[in-house]
């Protein structure tokens, strides 16, 4: 009799983990009548606040000599920025100084030498940045040679010019 209760009680350990399957071959288990299968968020605290919005960038202090080449010809014309409070002959200063605010002092390091660039051509346009950034000596050369040139560019174009002209 105990040889029989052996493969009765295999038996029905199999057909109750058959019916907390899904159905599908390999299928997750199910859950329980009424039970809710989504997991619950952790309930959150008076104190918690939501998750801020992008914040705007403090202002910057800049004083800047822009050189721009927008032809690759040779001939340039020099913008001057200042920023807190945004002047100079910049044709539009705040955005500029708001430009130069968001990307930070990185936005005038060179690329790696060896990071990997898409090989694309952006425009013969070429723009020398000399001057101050919150007191530190900036000197900086971009052009839209390469996918890194092109996207150093895009993000100082309310500063640089946007392809067509400042």
């Amino acid at each position: 009799m105990r040889t029989r209760m052996i493969p009765i009680a295999a038996a029905a350990l199999l057909l109750g983990a058959c019916a907390t399957t899904s159905g599908e071959p390999g299928g997750a288990p199910s859950s329980p009548a009424g039970a809710d299968p989504s997991p619950t968020a952790p309930p959150s605290s008076p104190t918690s606040s939501p998750t801020p919005s992008r914040a705007t960038p403090a202002a910057v202090g800049a004083e800047l000599t822009i050189t721009l080449d927008e032809t690759g010809s040779g001939t340039s014309r020099t913008l001057t920025l200042t920023c807190e409070p945004p002047g100079g002959d910049h044709p539009d200063a705040a955005a500029a100084c708001a430009a130069l605010a968001l990307a930070g002092p990185t936005a005038f390091e060179a690329p790696p030498r060896d990071e990997m660039c898409t090989e694309q051509y952006g425009g013969p346009q070429v723009a020398t940045v000399e001057g101050t950034v919150d007191g530190a000596p900036v000197s900086a050369r971009f052009s839209r040679t390469n996918g890194c040139e092109i996207g150093r560019w895009d993000a100082l174009a309310p500063l640089l010019g946007s392809v067509g002209g400042v």
